[in-house]
Order: C-alpha cells, then sequence, then structure tokens
C-alpha cells in the first residue's frame, strides 16, 4: 500500500466505479463486474473502516512430520481501523499462544507509509511507554513493515478500485483451478508487488488473492488468501471469512464479527511517539521474507529486525566455548553447536534462513579460518532449525538427519529458488543427505560425535548429539538448557528416556534453545516430578 497506489484510488475511484466502456479490456470487464458485485459506488466511497474478527493460526513447518499437518499455534482477537485514503492502520490484538509454550500477548501496532510502531498493553489495559512491556515497545523494522504494508493492500476494500484506476498493470491470466472451481485470474502489478486476483465465474466476486513468494524449505510458493461468506455492509459486502495458506497448507483462518464503515477517526489515531520515531525505519523495498514474517508475527516468535533471526542490536551472533574445540553460537535464536575435528568442523542446526546462517558461517570461518564446515547435521525439520540448510549445503556441507526427513531435506535442496535466488541457486550443486536410521557415529580417529534417532511427540526423526571426550549432550526443543523452569514434561521424559537407551552418560547438555546445564540434576528433577 504505496502513496501512488493511495493516489490512484481516490483520483479515479469516482470515475470509474460503476462505469463500463465498451473500449475495456477483458481484464478490465472482469475487474469491473468484481467492483459491481462488491457493491459499486458503494465500495469506492469507503474511506475508512473498522474491522473486528477472530483469528486461529497454523504453523505448517513444526508439524510432527515433515508432510504432516500443521499444528495450531494459536488464536487472536483482533479491531483493526484502516484510513484507505491516506494507507494507515492501526489494530489492537489480543493473541492467545499456544506453541511452542502457552502466552499471551496483548499489543496495538500502527503501520503506515513511512513506519511501524509496537506497543505493548498491561493487565489494566493501559498503553506501556516501556521496553519492558509485551512485546517491548519499538518501531518495526523495514521488513515488517513492507510485509504488513502488502497485506493491507491485499486485503483493502480498495484494491479492485485501485486495479480498474491502472488499466495498464492489468494482464488477463489463463484460467485457475481451485478447490474443484475454474476462476478467471487478472495480474495486477504495481511499482512493489504482483498480485494474481482470481474471480468466481459465476458470481464475479473475487475468490483468491496470490502473490508468488519465496520461501526458505519451499522454494517458490503460492501465497494466497482466500475469501468466502460475503455479506453486505452498507451496501458494499465484504469477505466474512479470510484463509491465508503457504504452499497450499493452512497458516491463518480469521472470521469476522463485526465492519463499520467511514467511522470518525481520532486525530492521534495513527500517531508515533515523538521519542520513537528517530529510530523509525522506511518500509524495506528489496528481499523481502514475505510470507515468513507474516507466519512468524502469527506464531509469537519474530524477531523485528532486517536481519531474520538474530538481533545485532544485541551485539550479533557470538561464539561461547563449552569445551575444548566446543562452541555455542549464541546471540541468535535458537543457538548452534559447532564441533571441532581434524581437518573440518561439524555444525549443529541450521536456523531460520539463508541471512542467519551466513552470520554463523562467518562466526565459525573467524574461529576456525582453516577447516570448513563438512557436515550439518539437523536435530529436526522444523523451520527455527532446519530452515537454513540450504546456506550450509552451498558452502559444501552433507547434511544428516533422522531416518524419515530425508526426502523433505533433498526436496529443500532441489527446490527452486527462482524468486529470491540463495546461494544454492546462484551456485547449485549436488547435496548429499545422509539419514540416521538408529545411531550414526562420526570420526576423525581422535574425536567422534554420536548420532541418536530418539522417540519423542515433538517432531519424527529428532535426533540429539553426544560427545564423549567432553561428555557433552545437545538437544533441540526437548529441553533448553538453563532456561526451561517446568520439569516434568514430556518432552523432557523423552530426552532421559533416549539417553538411558543410548547408555551414554553426559554430564552437560548444550540446547539450541536456553544456554548449557547439568544433565543429573535436570534429570533428578525431572524424575522427581509429579
Amino acid at each position: 500500500m504505496n502513496k501512488k497506489w493511495i493516489a490512484a484510488v481516490y483520483a479515479a475511484a469516482m470515475m470509474f466505479a460503476g462505469t463500463t466502456f465498451a473500449h475495456e479490456s477483458d481484464a478490465m470487464k472482469t475487474v469491473g463486474r468484481a467492483i459491481e458485485a462488491m457493491g459499486g459506488y458503494q465500495l469506492a466511497n469507503i474511506r475508512a473502516v473498522t474491522i473486528k474478527g477472530l483469528g486461529r493460526h497454523f504453523e505448517p513447518q513444526q508439524a510432527l512430520r515433515p508432510d504432516g499437518d500443521a499444528i495450531p499455534s494459536g488464536a487472536s482477537a483482533f479491531t483493526t481501523t484502516i484510513d484507505l485514503v491516506n494507507g494507515k492502520a492501526r489494530t489492537e490484538w489480543e493473541r492467545d499462544l499456544t506453541t511452542p509454550v502457552a502466552r499471551v500477548y496483548k499489543y496495538s501496532e500502527v503501520v503506515t507509509p513511512e513506519a511501524g510502531y509496537v506497543n505493548g498493553i498491561d493487565s489494566s489495559g493501559r498503553t506501556k511507554q516501556s521496553r519492558d512491556s509485551n512485546p517491548p515497545q519499538h518501531t518495526m523494522s523495514g521488513q515488517r513493515i513492507a510485509v504488513a504494508l502488502r497485506e493491507l493492500q491485499r486485503s483493502s476494500p480498495q484494491l479492485l478500485i485501485a486495479m480498474r484506476a491502472d488499466p495498464h498493470s492489468l494482464k488477463m491470466l489463463p484460467d485457475e483451478f481451485a478447490a474443484g472451481k475454474r476462476l478467471t485470474a487478472v495480474e495486477y502489478e504495481t511499482e512493489v508487488d504482483r498480485f494474481v486476483v482470481m474471480f468466481d465465474q459465476s458470481s464475479g466476486l473475487p475468490a483468491r488473492i496470490r502473490t508468488i513468494d519465496t520461501d526458505q524449505a519451499w522454494g517458490d510458493i503460492n501465497f494466497d488468501l482466500i475469501l468466502s461468506d460475503w455479506h453486505e455492509i452498507g451496501g458494499a459486502k465484504f469477505a466474512f471469512h479470510q484463509i491465508y495458506t503457504s504452499n497450499d497448507r493452512i497458516v491463518l483462518h480469521q472470521t469476522l464479527d463485526d465492519v463499520t464503515l467511514n467511522p470518525p477517526l481520532a486525530k492521534d489515531l495513527f500517531d508515533i511517539p515523538v521519542a520513537m520515531r528517530s529510530g523509525a525505519q522506511p518500509p524495506a523495498r528489496h528481499d523481502v521474507e514475505y510470507q515468513w514474517i507474516f507466519r512468524r508475527i502469527m506464531a509469537g516468535g519474530l524477531l523485528d529486525t532486517n536481519e531474520i533471526g538474530f538481533d545485532p542490536r544485541m551485539g550479533g551472533l557470538r561464539m561461547e566455548e563449552i569445551a575444548p574445540g566446543i562452541q555455542q553460537v549464541v546471540g541468535g535464536n535458537p543457538n548452534n553447536l559447532v564441533v571441532e575435528m581434524k581437518d573440518h568442523v561439524v555444525v549443529f542446526d541450521a536456523p531460520n534462513n539463508e541471512t542467519h546462517t551466513a552470520a554463523t558461517l562467518a562466526v565459525v570461518k573467524a574461529k576456525y579460518p582453516n577447516k570448513p564446515v563438512k557436515v550439518l547435521v539437523l536435530t529436526h525439520h522444523h523451520m527455527d532449525h532446519a530452515n537454513g540448510a540450504r546456506g550450509f549445503a552451498a558452502a559444501g556441507a552433507k547434511i544428516i538427519v533422522g531416518a524419515g526427513d530425508g526426502a523433505y531435506l533433498r526436496h529443500m535442496m532441489t527446490s527452486p529458488h527462482n524468486v529470491r535466488k540463495d546461494a544454492l541457486a546462484k551456485k547449485p550443486r549436488a547435496v548429499e543427505v545422509v539419514e540416521v536410521a538408529d545411531k550414526m557415529v562420526l570420526s576423525d580417529g581422535k574425536r567422534a560425535i554420536e548420532l541418536y534417532r530418539i522417540a519423542n511427540g515433538h517432531a519424527e526423526g529428532m535426533l540429539i548429539g553426544y560427545i564423549p571426550d567432553v561428555k557433552l549432550g545437545y538437544v533441540t526443543d526437548l529441553w533448553a538448557p538453563g532456561r526451561d523452569a517446568e520439569f516434568g514434561t514430556a518432552r523432557q521424559r523423552a530426552l532421559i528416556d533416549a539417553v538411558d537407551k543410548a547408555g551414554i552418560k553426559p554430564e552437560r547438555f548444550a540446547g539450541g534453545h536456553g544456554a548449557v546445564a547439568s544433565y543429573p540434576e535436570f534429570a533428578a528433577k525431572v524424575r522427581a516430578a509429579k
């Protein structure tokens, strides 16, 4: 939703709405029919709107199996007020999140074409002017603003008006088939974005609005907003059911409860505090992780920076030695474990994306300049531990995964990345993917790394690592050493059962989350818990 788009809407809204010209292209006729179906002049007269609703979130890359159903990650109640004339929006959020741990976020969010702002709200409903709020008060990263603006444009009641106001941006595409129906497709290309709007051939209403996005694991994918259950409000129609899908997998299902047209807008409704403006960023224009950021916001795990997955304002990534020749890469979310071998290093896990991977490889190279990363061990397939794997593969690493995850990783290594070419797309290579059926030992004759595939309820194919010469284990998600305050969970018991079954005697565990902690103390607490 950029300034040119906004201006185009209101320069041409009254001229075009409800008007048909004999010389119109098929694309223009299709859009004109949809405008009429949605309310014609009434649609063009909407200058502001307040929408209340509920959303249920899902995360497909956190499923039990790589090809499993997306798991529910929480729900949200929201009230959004949009100034359609100036392209500004304010949303009051109440998020009840369930994965990976239960937590509640209450905050307001302001988005404008120039900047964005987030502010936590305390239990009394008062705004917290403090970085101690949850989430902390802060201005949005340029990446997050770009995502918010694009999604405001995608879901705007004025999207079709903007399309009709700019006929040169439209192009008919071959019909699409979705959910067993043939849909008429029109491409709409703006300065920044390209939408494919698909229309129901019976009603003329928009049924699906698509962008072609990139995903670290899946490559080039369809990111769709699916519209249904249309209700008339003040002479205009709104879709009260809205489903977002990535790669045809659901990530958000929204239902609207109430829509108010042209509400009064308080003068300061979209203001960003003066004290926060100096750090405000404009929307990013290149290499935006659109659908990934959208999903991470829904899951509540977004680090709101342009360097997705770690915050350079907190010092960036750094090595912390936890045993001779063994480092934990911290400062991001999550961590890596780096194990020095005779002529190379082994790295555990590949958090988030290529940017995070590049930063990890840089700190590894600084520490071990003459030892390349030849092996990447992925503890499991979840996105925050595996989605940066292509960057390690591009650097020459082979990949080791638990049995059952091999097909997923091989597809990840060969999936097309044309929307935004990553390092592996620029320099393709055959990547070796090895599966651990039960146990595997990596050895250079001096140091051994033992890998165990373990049973658990979090992710099939889960691996833990053990380095016998320093009696150190490595685990992700089942236990966050030094961070977990609750003991006796099913995940923790699964780790203890696996250690007992393997017959190993770790003194400490390092975590993909958390830090490093005593294993015997942890095991005693878990066993003592009821």
